[in-house]
């Protein structure tokens, strides 16, 4: 299993879910309003915020567990989705899932996504 955590612009938010929702089998996904800054410190951002004396860029994370035949498809959604081809349109980050515990029932194991 594969989780995938994408940073976004939230304007393009929408969007994203929208295609997304499309992907047959697709578990859910978690959603985070995030700050941050990348290569330009947040210089360009729409929509900037100040913390401790430092811009930065309002993002939505989310975070999203699949299958590995399905990692490749919801990245490939996200991108078409998210792209403007404009600097701060985000990353996507894919990571190896060893284990999952559901916390109601204490089961163990991948198939409990």
């Amino acid at each position: 299993m594969k989780e995938i955590k994408a940073i976004i612009q939230p304007y393009m938010l929408e969007s994203v879910c929208d295609a997304l929702e499309k992907i047959e089998g697709l578990p859910g996904l978690t959603l985070s309003h995030i700050l941050g800054f990348g290569k330009t410190r947040a210089a360009e951002a729409i929509e900037a915020t100040v913390e401790a004396g430092r811009s930065f860029a309002k993002k939505a994370k989310l975070e999203i567990v699949v299958t590995d035949e399905m990692a490749p498809v919801v990245v490939k959604t996200i991108v078409r989705a998210a792209r403007t081809g404009k600097a701060g349109d985000g990353k996507i980050f894919v990571y190896e899932v060893v284990n999952v515990v559901k916390i109601r029932t204490g089961e163990r194991g991948i198939s409990e996504v």
